[in-house]
């Protein structure tokens, strides 16, 4: 039996989970696909209203196959797909079932929690403090909170960029029990960061890329001592409501908004699969505690990776965004991580991860093309995320030259 926080212990993108707590049980059996699982064909309309030209009939027909491929392959429950491109169309469908218990259909205006895609709005937040010249990417973190080990030398712009060394409080066995034996618990900040700073820092700042939710949980605080507000309310205030994203949520605790999807994870003390609509996300904080839709995600895919506003007007300055798409190479092949950020073969965004529930939001501006997924279980399939699966499945078809694969990589600590 892999250890049960091996999952955080991976140092990458592949794992850009904040809440994937033990290894899935990865048989590789496939199961037999419900009817329910068939596509329910509920487009959304596009948020400006324009009229929906679809992808055509064969481009849909595949990523339809693709789609129920990769759920009956995963055993995947539920699922949420956009694709918007500006040249070929849109595509927006849902596929299986919310509520396994019920039988209730998937539907595009469900609530799901997007687990580390909260990465890309606590470090938004932040730049944008950096452009108002109220913090400096180089300033060092020992600035803003005390007691962090290396806390002198680690930089804003390293934290940003999963490169401080420090020890990921959610590989931390201790963490591991608190969450399990008590889902509904309510962490504060300060007993996450606790959990990490008792291990010792694993290298240098800068040295190496290390995926690690520690990062986010400092930033939040950054944010929170230099705006003057409660994280929750200045992402709201400064990156929801500019972005226009009214149906997107930072909850303080365990509220979850209706309709939203249930969400199946085997992350638990028993391994046992399990739903989580009710575990509170405060564990993940700025690192993974946010819920959003898919239009809305559409919408965010494009601002993250281009600064800019659905109105033309900027959220973040050229510069600062400049300094964002920076991607430096990880251990992964093809893959680079930036400011909160990935460059996956040219996709630019991020995934995201935590029990019971994964995501997927990317843009690639070459094609000014936009790909979600939302689906209602974070099991692995043979050690690959099922959002990894989807976007490698339908990029094939979609941007065959720009294909999101991630693979599944071993443990790095």
């Amino acid at each position: 039996m892999t250890h049960p926080c091996s999952r955080l212990r991976r140092g990458v993108v592949v794992a850009a989970a904040v809440g994937a707590l033990v290894v899935p049980a990865a048989s590789g059996a496939a199961v037999a696909l419900p009817p329910s699982a068939a596509p329910t064909g509920q487009p959304s309309p596009p948020p400006s209203g324009d009229a929906v030209r679809e992808l055509t009939p064969d481009v849909q027909r595949q990523i339809d196959a693709a789609v129920q491929r990769v759920m009956k392959q995963a055993n995947v429950p539920g699922v949420n797909v956009g694709i918007w491109t500006p040249d070929k169309g849109e595509y927006v469908k849902s596929f299986g079932v919310a509520d396994k218990s019920t039988g209730e259909r998937m539907s595009t205006d469900l609530y799901l929690r997007i687990g580390s895609e909260t990465k890309t709005f606590t470090v938004t937040a932040l730049l944008e403090l950096v452009d108002q010249g109220k913090v400096d990417l180089d300033d060092t973190i020992d600035q803003y909170v005390d007691g962090v080990p290396n806390g002198d030398r680690i930089t804003l712009r390293q934290l940003a960029g999963m490169r401080s060394g420090l020890f990921n409080y959610s590989a931390d066995d201790d963490f591991f029990k608190a969450l399990t034996s008590d889902p509904q618990r309510q962490f504060t900040p300060q007993e996450l960061l606790d959990y990490s700073f008792k291990h010792p820092v694993l290298f240098p700042p800068g040295k190496e890329f290390f995926y690690c939710n520690t990062n986010l949980i400092l930033l939040g605080l950054v944010v929170e001592k230099m705006s003057g507000q409660s994280l929750s309310d200045y992402i709201h205030d400064n990156v929801l409501e500019p972005t226009g994203l009214n149906h997107t949520v930072f909850p303080n605790g365990a509220e979850f908004p209706e309709p939203h999807a249930q969400g199946y994870t085997n992350q638990t003390a028993s391994g046992n699969v399990e739903g989580t609509a009710d575990w509170n996300p405060s564990w993940g904080w700025a690192a993974g505690a946010m819920v959003s839709q898919l239009q809305d995600l559409r919408v965010w895919a494009r601002t993250v990776a281009t600064g800019q506003l659905p109105d033309g007007d900027r959220l973040i300055s050229p510069a600062t965004q400049r300094q964002r798409l920076v991607t430096p190479p990880t251990p992964i092949p093809g893959a680079g991580y930036g400011l909160g950020i990935f460059n996956v073969q040219g996709w630019i965004g991020h995934n995201g991860s935590l029990p019971g529930y994964e995501s997927l939001t990317i843009y690639l501006p070459s094609a000014q093309a936009t790909l979600v997924v939302m689906l209602n279980t974070d099991i692995n399939y043979k050690n690959t995320e099922p959002s990894t699966l989807f976007g490698d499945a339908i990029t094939k078809i979609i941007s065959p030259d720009h294909i999101f694969n991630l693979p599944a990589v071993p443990a790095a600590r």
